[in-house]
């Protein structure tokens, strides 16, 4: 599953990629199919971050951006990047005349990652990092993060 164009603007050539992992280049447990070339990468993730017995998994899609030349490094293993993704769910229980009430709101995040390419960000290999987001929570934690571990093929 890989395709090439050429970018129009940079010169640089593009090539679509996808992988698996944890972390928010997976929307919690999952995977991602992304454009890259030899200093970035764009992608759309999709996975699950919460799963319980008794409410079932919260599952959810995300996009995100990650540079290698943010810092003017002339390596492609280092990566900084911005995201935004579905991060979990939040359940409310309450009481409305007599009778039991689940609210349910789903909880997005926009964060920053750093992500470490074993291989380079547009070669096949395992990829390590960490990320941190503000979420829209009411009543959990409005800062929280990943770790992320994943292989991208």
């Amino acid at each position: 599953m890989s395709f090439s164009s050429l970018a129009s603007n940079s010169g640089n050539e593009l090539s679509g990629k996808f992988g698996i992992g944890i972390g928010a280049m997976y929307s919690g447990l999952g995977g991602n199919a992304s454009l890259a070339s030899d200093r970035d990468m764009k992608y759309i993730s999709f996975g699950c971050n919460e799963y319980s017995s008794s409410n079932g998994s919260s599952c959810g899609l995300g996009l995100g951006w990650i540079k290698t030349d943010l810092f003017n490094s002339d390596s492609n293993k280092h990566g900084f990047g911005v995201y935004v993704s579905k991060v979990g769910q939040e359940r409310q229980v309450s009481i409305v005349n007599g009778t039991f009430r689940n609210d349910e709101q789903d909880v997005y995040g926009l964060g920053l990652s750093y992500t470490y390419f074993n291989s380079g960000i547009d070669s096949a290999g395992f990829n390590y990092g960490l990320s941190i987001h503000g979420t829209n929570a009411d009543n959990e934690n409005r800062v929280s993060g990943f770790f992320q571990i994943g292989y991208q093929f």
